[in-house]
This record gives C-alpha cells, sequence and structure tokens, in this order.
C-alpha cells in the first residue's frame, strides 16, 4: 500500500513523500493517526502541485534572502550602550539589542535568529553575530558598541 505522509515518521519517511507500507500499519496507524493519507491518483496529482507551488515560493523567499545578506554584509551597525566612567558597559549588550539595532535600519531580523559569538560584550568595540535569514542561509554582522 503507497501512503502520502502529512507529517515526519521517524524510520519511515518525511513529510509528503510517498511511502509503501504494509496494508495493516497503513490502514490502522497512519491514516487515523492523521500521519499520512492514501495515495490515490488525484492524491498524487494534489501532492505534484503542492510541491511545484512549494518550489516557487521558496525559491522567491531564498532570492529575498540572498539580497537581504549583501545588504547586511555592507551594513554599519551600532548599538549603543550606557557606559561608565572607565569605558565599561553598564550590563551586556545582546541579540536584543542588536535586533533593535538591525531594526532602525530598516531590515526586520528576529532575535532567535541571531547568535552573539562572545559570550558576553562588556566592552566598546567592534564585534561579530551570526544571523540566520533562511533555513541554511546565514551571514556574519559586524557591529560597533558606542557609548550613548
Amino acid at each position: 500500500m503507497d501512503i502520502i505522509l502529512t507529517q515526519d515518521v521517524t524510520n519511515l519517511g518525511n513529510k509528503d513523500e510517498i511511502v509503501k507500507v504494509k496494508n495493516g500499519y497503513g490502514r490502522n496507524y497512519l491514516i487515523p493517526q492523521g500521519m499520512g493519507i492514501l495515495a490515490t491518483e488525484s492524491s498524487r496529482k494534489v501532492l505534484a502541485e503542492t510541491m511545484r507551488q512549494r518550489a516557487h515560493k521558496e525559491e522567491k523567499l531564498r532570492t529575498e534572502a540572498e539580497a537581504l545578506v549583501a545588504k547586511l554584509q555592507s551594513a554599519k551597525v551600532e548599538v549603543g550602550a550606557k557606559v561608565g566612567e572607565s569605558g565599561k558597559i553598564f550590563g551586556s549588550v545582546n541579540a536584543i539589542q542588536l535586533s533593535e539595532a538591525l531594526r532602525k535600519l530598516g531590515h526586520e531580523i528576529d532575535r532567535k535568529n541571531i547568535t552573539i559569538d562572545s559570550d558576553s560584550i562588556k566592552q566598546l568595540g567592534t564585534y561579530t553575530a551570526n544571523v540566520k535569514i533562511y533555513k541554511d542561509i546565514r551571514v556574519d554582522v559586524e557591529f560597533e558598541v558606542v557609548a550613548e
């Protein structure tokens, strides 16, 4: 029996794959649990159309992400921080502050997609952060911590 998986199933396959399983496993477990549907001729056509549309959308998102990478590599990002007399920052600079600085430049990047290389930034200077733009597209963004 051929089944189209509607979600990832461990040791069987990933979402939108057509897999061959035993009749009992398909009818008694996969289909009732909502993990798959019967691979009829019409459902195969629907799957093919869905995959085609998804590929088109993904290509568009990928080109937008690559354009954003080019902008971020040339961007000059400054993060302001309150500084004491000795030049030491009160607290530390984190991904939230870097996300706000990027938002001011017109780039909407979620703080969860930002990884700052050094553990904690407590001094003024230039640092690097790794930003995840799209699934496998990442860019290193240099930012400078300046006194407010």
